[in-house]
């Protein structure tokens, strides 16, 4: 097995640095990874300046450039053959709900499912969680399990309780749950006494119940969510279509 990993907390946190190393028990791993934290970048790329690829004395590749940049070019220019999984995190905090629209960790795990690759990106959840112990064990058992039964067309989004490994009470299948609208933009002076904006903090939960990944979560259960990469709301597409014959 070739593992190729990535993330948006960048090449030098230690989530992805855990990872690597409990996953070169089972196959060879490369990590290709942002240079600085990317948290927020979704799945955005770099289109309008150069992507400089530089390698540390551990062997890990980083780059200037988003998550998304990091799985493209790997598997498109870097690598001599394409991995048999991309695996992005371990992202410290969690990816739930909402989170994964914006979600760099989650943009890298998709990225690499847009160019043929099962993929999954874990996340632990907390406020700058430090222990990484338990949450590499959960992921290598994941990956192991994925693979000896493989799934078809895989991409998974993985968030781990902030517990001890003999804490957490099992593994759960959920959906996305859902937050409320943000909280308000926060205004302030910069030291030349111009205004500036600061984007406000994360909507509370909203649909967070039973079934949700925020809901396994608060329960101390590994919340694993299949998402896909089509958005398409296919159940309006009647009613959209009589609206459309509506214009002519």
């Amino acid at each position: 097995m070739h593992f190729l990993l990535s993330n948006d907390d960048g090449y030098q946190a230690p989530g992805i640095s855990a990872l690597a190393e409990v996953l070169s028990d089972l196959g060879k791993v490369t990590v290709v990874a942002p240079d600085r934290d990317c948290s927020g970048a979704s799945n955005s790329l770099t289109l309008d300046s150069p992507l400089y690829i530089k390698k540390d004395e551990r062997g890990f590749y980083y780059i200037n450039g988003t998550p998304s940049d990091c799985i493209h070019l790997a598997i498109t220019g870097l690598l001599d053959e394409e991995p048999n999984m991309v695996i992005s995190g371990i992202n410290s905090g969690a990816n739930l709900g909402d989170d994964v629209l914006y979600s760099g960790t989650v943009a890298a795990a998709m990225e690499g499912r847009f160019l043929g690759c099962p993929a999954i990106a874990f996340s632990l959840a907390g406020e700058r969680p430090t222990d990484y112990t338990a949450s590499v064990l959960v992921a290598k058992k994941i990956v192991q399990s994925l693979i000896e039964n493989p799934l078809d067309d895989v991409l998974l989004n993985i968030n781990i309780p902030n517990v001890n490994y003999d804490q957490i009470k099992g593994f759960k299948t959920t959906r996305l749950g859902n937050r409320h609208k943000s909280e308000p933009a926060m205004k302030a002076f910069d030291p030349k006494g111009r205004e500036v904006y600061w984007v406000g903090p994360v909507g509370a939960e909203q649909d967070a119940g039973e079934g949700t990944d925020f809901h396994a979560i608060r329960t101390e259960y590994i919340s694993i969510t299949p998402i896909q990469i089509d958005l398409t709301r296919r159940q309006l597409l009647p009613t959209l279509s009589k609206w459309v014959e509506a214009l002519s």
